[in-house]
């Protein structure tokens, strides 16, 4: 997972990146990663010019379906929202 951020903060979209749904299009996206029968997901976002954000990563949890839960889906609105707020106040400073 990490080299797949970092071909992200080098302009590149990893091959293992899909959109999240319900972001409305390819601006945020889910990088899926198994370790040792584990899954594991970050989401990032590249809708600011020149910065990354990564609102969340986590472990999944349950066994059946490949939807995101919605209390994470939640989590990511949140926190794009915050990044948002961050890149205009760092883009006036």
């Amino acid at each position: 997972m990490g080299y797949a951020l970092g071909q992200v903060q080098h302009g590149d979209e990893p091959v293992a990146a899909k959109a999240l749904r319900g972001f409305g299009g390819r601006s945020v996206l889910e990088l899926v990663d198994d370790f040792d029968g584990d899954t594991y997901r970050a989401v990032y976002t590249v809708r600011f010019a020149e910065v990354v954000y990564v609102p969340h990563a986590f472990q999944k949890k349950a066994k059946k379906g490949i939807s995101t839960p919605q209390h994470d889906i939640e989590l990511i609105k949140a926190r794009l929202r915050e990044a948002e707020m961050h890149f205009r106040t760092r883009k006036k400073g």
